[in-house]
């Protein structure tokens, strides 16, 4: 996705939107990996490299693969990436 390179899906990083509905008004959403493509609910895939995940964010490829409409937390990502995200 943020590369737009093609791969095996064994090769490559699910990635599903989750809001925490316990929180009222507008929920934040927070993107969860999903290494063993098991959750529930749309998903983006990426290259698990901090390159792919960089131009992911900075291409704005999430909202749209996704089909959110707000601003999104990507950092249980990044951490599951092993690298550190403002």
């Amino acid at each position: 996705m943020g590369c737009r390179g093609m791969d095996s899906w064994s090769a490559l990083l699910r990635v599903v939107a989750v809001t925490d509905e316990h929180s009222g008004g507008n929920p934040p959403v927070t993107l969860r990996p999903d290494p063993r493509h098991r959750m529930p609910g749309r998903g983006a895939w990426l290259h698990p490299t901090p390159d792919c995940l960089e131009l992911a964010v900075r291409r704005k490829a999430f909202g749209r693969a996704l089909r959110l409409q707000v601003a999104v937390d990507v950092g249980p990502v990044a951490r599951h990436l092993g690298i550190q995200h403002p």
